[in-house]
């Protein structure tokens, strides 16, 4: 089974937030899938299960806040027994511009506090990461800010293109593997 983990923070107010595009994705490849993520009692998260491609795929959303992701994240992956190659983490990253993408099999946390947390818990950066970007080509003065803000109505566009892609990309790694997907969607 692979996992795939969309990063935020629960809670109506941050639902449209930059910090909250991992959410966003996760819940349209659901959408897009006939199916929709619910709350669950186990690990604190949301999740839905779906088959695509004949593999199985367990979509969560933790609801730990961002900077302890890696608590649901640790907890799925040991329930499933599944290898650490199969999770793919999708979050924002501010080092991006507006709509750009980037998946990776591996890698730092890059300053993310949701990617710090599941690298500690899991001991390991060995697992894949689809990066989607949420930066200005202003100068961001407080990043803790910037994220936890709003879309203003002018990126929206861009932002429902990026997620698109992003389960456009999200669909890849699972049918073809992160090279192919790399290959394909890295903007």
């Amino acid at each position: 089974m692979h996992l795939v983990a969309g990063l935020g923070n629960p809670g109506s107010k941050y639902i449209n937030t930059r910090h909250n595009i991992g959410f966003r994705v996760v819940e349209k490849l659901a959408e897009a899938n006939n199916t929709v993520i619910r709350k669950k009692l186990f690990a604190n998260a949301k999740e839905c299960r779906l088959t695509l491609f004949s593999r199985k795929l367990l979509l969560i959303q933790p609801l730990t806040f961002m900077n302890l992701s890696g608590v649901a994240v640790a907890a799925y992956l040991k329930k499933i027994k599944e290898d650490k190659k199969n999770l793919l983490v999708i979050c924002d990253d501010v080092n991006l511009g507006l709509g750009q993408i980037r998946l990776r099999p591996g890698g730092s946390a890059g300053g993310h506090n949701g990617l710090s947390s599941i690298i500690e818990r899991l001991g390991t950066t060995d697992f894949s990461r689809l990066r989607i970007g949420v930066g200005s080509k202003k100068t961001i003065r407080d990043f803790s800010e910037y994220v936890l803000s709003d879309f203003r109505e002018d990126e929206l566009i861009d932002v429902q293109e990026a997620i698109v892609l992003a389960v456009a990309a999200c669909e890849c790694w699972l049918k073809d593997g992160a090279a192919k997907a790399m290959n394909i969607y890295n903007r």
